[in-house]
């Protein structure tokens, strides 16, 4: 009988060695296929060319076929590598005209590639005067005081032929924040534009005319009327409804010979009527400069914290007066204007999967959508100005998912189907 036990036992081990080793081998093979997809995923962020992103593209879908496994592997971002540079460097975007746009970065010595890094964009002043020499001798007072333990840190520049409102530089800065985030791990939702004088007129034009990248907009000791002068190379129509939800925190000086707080008090006023989410401080016998920031630091940083971006609000407005460029907020696109001198407005609450749209000479709009907000299994619902305009479930796509990710690079701003509607 013992030598039956033993038998048994002998056979039990060796099954249970067996079901080990299948356990281990079915293990292997799993790591083995997500180091094989991270690698992909990280080819597909770190590709520059029209030709390598396609092939990635096409890589990744054929070993990832389920769209909601992609999904996953997208928002969870790549592995960023350590070896990256830090501290203070200089570099530059070239356009396909090859004009030169530098820019300064700020990496914290102690970076580390599994940590998403807040990054702060700082428009400085004086934006007439040459074109930029390399070296970085925008910034004139150095860039110490701009150091951070805990961000990364931007300074573009800009020059008499790139003022911070011109088109070059709508397409500028968000080109560069992509290539930092296809470098360095960033948070995507903590992404804030900073400006001094006419880097805080800047700050203005963003949040009036291109919004979608940032998280918050600190204008300081500038003025969002310049914007309006054609002479000064704006000419642009700014709407005070864009602003709602584009959280603002204004300092003026109360002596400021060129924009005094006396000067900002009908635009605040504005402010309050759209019901938009700002702070302004006006500094007593304040003048062109910033010597208040010290006293107001702890209170901008509070203000940076507490007003992270959300890039799936449920409620979103826009108001646009042409499509080729500062169309979109978020997740909504105007693609097409009735014509005339009159602008576009699209009014979009969101409900589960019924979206209420009040629209006004738009012919033609998008809605990007988003698997975490919407239940692709039912049927997506668009009713506009009070009729129903589309019913119907809506299939995932991954060639969405990827065309928009790249045009973003944004981990937490993810679209996995688009609505293109004319109402």
């Amino acid at each position: 009988m013992q030598e039956n036990r033993d038998r048994v036992l002998d056979k039990t081990c060796k099954l249970c060695l067996s079901i080990l080793c299948i356990v281990l081998f079915q293990a292997n093979v799993i790591a083995e296929e997500a180091a094989d997809t991270q690698k992909l995923l990280s080819n597909f962020w770190s590709a520059t060319s029209s030709e390598e992103i396609k092939r990635s593209q096409e890589k990744l879908i054929e070993a990832v076929p389920d769209i909601g496994s992609l999904y996953e592997l997208v928002h969870a971002g790549p592995e960023f590598s350590a070896d990256v540079p830090l501290g203070q460097s200089e570099s530059a975007r070239y356009t396909e005209e090859g004009i030169r746009f530098p820019y300064v970065i700020l990496v914290p010595e102690g970076y580390d590639p599994t940590i998403s890094y807040p990054v702060d964009f700082m428009l400085h002043g004086g934006v007439s005067r040459p074109e930029w020499e390399p070296g970085g001798a925008w910034w004139r007072r150095g860039y110490d005081s701009l150091k951070q333990d805990d961000r990364i840190m931007v300074v573009p520049a800009s020059w008499d032929e790139a003022f911070w409102w011109f088109d070059n530089q709508a397409d500028s800065l968000p080109e560069i924040l992509k290539s930092i985030k296809q470098t360095y791990n960033v948070d995507d939702n903590r992404v804030t534009l900073t400006g001094v004088s006419d880097g805080g007129t800047g700050t203005y034009f963003f949040a009036f005319k291109q919004p979608t990248e940032w998280a918050v907009f600190l204008p300081y000791i500038g003025h969002p009327g310049v914007l309006r002068n054609p002479q000064g190379g704006g000419g642009h129509r700014l709407y005070f409804e864009n602003l709602k939800d584009k959280p603002l925190y204004i300092v003026n000086g109360e002596n400021d010979p060129l924009y005094p707080v006396s000067s900002l008090q009908p635009f605040i006023d504005i402010l309050e009527e759209v019901e938009t989410n700002y702070v302004f401080t006006p500094i007593a016998g304040g003048g062109h400069n910033t010597n208040w920031l010290p006293d107001e630091t702890e209170k901008i940083e509070a203000f940076k914290l507490d007003n992270p971006r959300d890039p799936f609000p449920e409620s979103i407005r826009w108001v646009a007066d042409r499509t080729d460029r500062y169309n979109r907020n978020l997740w909504i696109q105007i693609d097409e204007l009735q014509g005339g001198s009159q602008p576009g407005i699209l009014d979009v609450n969101r409900d589960g999967n019924v979206f209420n749209v009040v629209s006004e000479m738009v012919t033609k709009f998008r809605i990007l959508l988003n698997p975490e907000e919407v239940d692709f299994s039912q049927a997506i619902q668009v009713n506009v100005n009070g009729s129903s305009l589309f019913n119907q479930v809506v299939v995932e796509n991954p060639e969405t998912l990827f065309g928009w990710m790249r045009k973003d690079m944004d981990k937490a701003m993810l679209y996995t189907a688009e609505l293109i509607l004319e109402p």
